[in-house]
């Protein structure tokens, strides 16, 4: 059964880049026809699909932070890479990794698979 762990620093300071990695056990990423995916929530907001990396490698952002965003992979650890540029306090935010069965470019999806999120603040 697959399971996604976040990992990555809990404060931010603004103007700095946010880079979570998310670990996964259980599937191999290159596998398969999987889409990667990072979502967000902000206190007291919906969720908010933030990008996905596919099985084959390509990349997909939303695009309202496709400008800041770059997700990527190393097949070697079994890994998946979010990083954030420019952050500032709205940034703020439970930060999810998700496994989809397909693109799904929502905050909700059905059949995807949650890590259990990790506290992201940006704070000076």
């Amino acid at each position: 059964q697959v399971q996604l762990q976040e990992s990555g620093p809990g404060l931010v300071k603004p103007s700095q880049t946010l880079s979570l990695t998310c670990t996964v056990s259980g599937a191999s990423i290159p596998t398969g026809y999987y889409y990667w995916s990072w979502i967000r929530q902000p206190p007291g907001k919906a969720l908010e699909w933030m990008g996905a990396i596919a099985s084959r490698g390509s990349t997909y952002y939303s695009p309202s932070l496709k400008s800041r965003t770059s997700i990527s992979r190393d097949t070697s650890k079994n890994q998946f890479t979010l990083q954030l540029n420019s952050v500032t306090p709205e940034d703020t935010a439970v930060y999810y990794c998700a496994r989809d069965l397909g693109l799904i470019t929502t905050g909700q999806a059905t059949g995807r698979k949650w890590g259990q999120g990790t506290q992201v603040t940006v704070s000076s």
